[in-house]
């Protein structure tokens, strides 16, 4: 194989398919790139086998071929170098050289057949999406999304096609978030697909404009946006009941600017136990309190906001962390906070939603020192 093109042009493409290497593997290949090179085209291809991405470049092709590389040498060679032609040409014993203008580079690849096949995809349904519309539900429901392998449904963001709607819901049992859009239109596709955390996450950085494509298989997802191809594993678990959890019996109401509630959250919060980051809000029809007390510090704080509250009067504490990242992910300048008792869910939302979304945040409170 032998084929040149520019640094940057592979530069661009190793960054990208970097995210798809895993940091540790007992599967040494999976550390490599996948190059092949054809009359048709030249495509790269990196996988950790739940997440698999495929780009396909540019080059002056000399002889056709395919090997495995290592793509952090290869990364790390590419980012060092200034903009110049590189020409890599591989012999049949996987001998690699790679040459620039100044520059002469040996080392050894790994033949291809090493290398795990793309997942075979059962396509079935296809549907096109508007990449700024995918963002900003990526976007919106993406912090939410648990960390806990053990529960596998909640590592993934759920998507519930409807006829004329899309609803994407994320939860890690202490936070939850409903997105619904209702200016979506799935070409009568409905039925529900849980995608990962890592697929959504890449997902995000690719996005710009246009529309996209999404093609759903019985266990794969595939994304193309431009000249790449994005492979997921689907989450194939049952989604929790979450319409069970949303309270329909809220009827404080507390109503703040955010920039005001979240200022005061990150100066109070300073103060609050290392480990249990606790926070309490204070409401009564006088005040909105936001106080903190760590004993062990002999440390406390207390800021007063300006809002208003419609309510009884309720004590309720929260960890200031996941307070901060509810409040921060609402749109637009005003939070509208309605509550039940101290040991209910919160709910967290714009005061005006934008015209065909409704973004809804459930937040679980903790209990307070005595």
């Amino acid at each position: 194989m032998k084929f040149s093109t520019s640094k940057t042009e592979l530069q661009k493409a190793f960054q990208k398919l970097s995210k798809a290497t895993p940091t540790r593997s007992t599967l040494p290949i999976l550390g490599c790139v996948l190059i092949e090179s054809s009359d048709d085209k030249t495509t790269l291809r990196a996988t950790d086998l739940e997440l698999t991405i495929e780009s396909e470049i540019s080059v002056s092709l000399e002889d056709a071929g395919s090997v495995a590389l290592p793509l952090k040498q290869l990364f790390d060679i590419t980012n060092e170098l200034p903009e110049t032609r590189i020409t890599i040409s591989v012999d049949d014993r996987n001998k690699v050289e790679m040459k620039t203008d100044t520059g002469l580079y040996d080392f050894m690849g790994k033949p291809a057949d090493e290398f795990p096949a793309t997942p075979e995809i059962d396509t079935t349904r296809e549907l096109s999406v508007a990449a700024e519309t995918l963002k900003s539900i990526i976007d919106a429901t993406l912090f939410a999304v648990s960390k806990d392998d053990l529960k596998p449904a909640l590592t993934g963001v759920l998507f519930r096609f409807g006829p004329k709607s899309l609803t994407a819901v994320s939860t890690d049992g202490h936070r939850l978030v409903r997105h619904e859009r209702k200016d979506f239109k799935s070409d009568n596709f409905t039925g529900d697909i849980i995608a990962p955390r890592k697929f959504l996450s890449y997902l995000s950085t690719q996005l710009s404009t246009g529309d996209i494509t999404i093609l759903a298989g019985e266990n794969h997802l595939t994304a193309k946006i431009g000249q790449d191809t994005i492979i997921t594993r689907t989450l194939g678990e049952r989604f929790p009941d979450y319409e069970s959890v949303i309270p329909g019996d809220n009827e404080n109401t507390l109503k703040t600017e955010k920039d005001v509630i979240l200022g005061a959250i990150r100066r109070v919060s300073i103060f609050s136990n290392r480990s249990t980051r606790q926070v309490a809000l204070n409401l009564s029809s006088g005040k909105c309190l936001i106080t903190t007390e760590d004993p062990e510090m002999s440390s406390k704080a207390q800021e007063e906001l300006p809002a208003e509250y419609d309510g009884d009067d309720i004590v309720i504490g929260y960890n200031s962390e996941y307070l901060k990242d509810v409040i921060n992910h609402i749109s637009g300048k005003t939070v509208f906070i309605r509550l039940n008792t101290p040991i209910s869910a919160a709910l967290f939302s714009s005061e005006v939603d934008e015209d065909s979304v409704d973004n809804l945040m459930l937040l679980m409170p903790i209990r307070l020192n005595d």
